[in-house]
């Protein structure tokens, strides 16, 4: 009985944990509304998202990757593609950094989301990169919110060292 309380309060604990905050919405008509009003609102007047960007000075996520070896850290622009983004409320996206890998990128103070439909946009982003250790926790955490299968989710058992990169402004190209 105790295992099965602890189980229903870890469970309930973990859903505030999540980027989604909410409990599970009732209404789906008027989740859409408010959602699409939230969208609206986040976008900037050059119709990207957080800090207005432009375009120029951008560099490569391969520019980016060499700039990071010699130097640890990047501050700027960089253009790419976008191949994932969280399904919960657009509060980070993945965007292909290359042979396979990819780069977290998250929005500074957590104060904007792109659209939840994003994977696919060509984008610049504007911020700083580096490199971190991402825990097996947070991993787990981030392919429940892209809505990988509980196997997956089960197989993520090491941590990755993962180029990220966190962005004050988003454009879509």
């Amino acid at each position: 009985m105790k295992k099965t309380i602890l189980s229903i309060l870890v469970a309930y604990a973990f859903m505030f944990v999540s980027c989604s905050g909410n409990a599970q919405k009732t209404d789906e008509k008027a989740d859409d509304t408010k959602e699409q009003k939230a969208e609206l609102a986040m976008k900037n007047s050059v119709g990207g998202y957080g800090k207005e960007i432009t375009p120029e000075g951008a560099i490569s996520l391969v520019e980016l990757k060499q700039a990071i070896q010699e130097n640890k850290t990047f501050q700027g622009k960089v253009q790419g593609s976008v191949n994932a983004c969280c399904q919960n409320k657009g509060c980070w996206m993945k965007m292909d950094a290359g042979d396979g890998e990819t780069m977290m990128v998250t929005f500074k103070d957590y104060g904007f989301f792109v659209p939840k439909d994003f994977a696919g946009t060509n984008v610049v982003i504007q911020g700083n990169a580096t490199m971190k250790e991402i825990s097996v926790e947070e991993l787990k955490h981030l392919a429940m919110d892209a809505g990988k299968t509980q196997a997956e989710i089960d197989a993520i058992t090491e941590p990755k060292q993962e180029l990220v990169f966190v962005a004050d402004g988003v454009l879509a190209l």
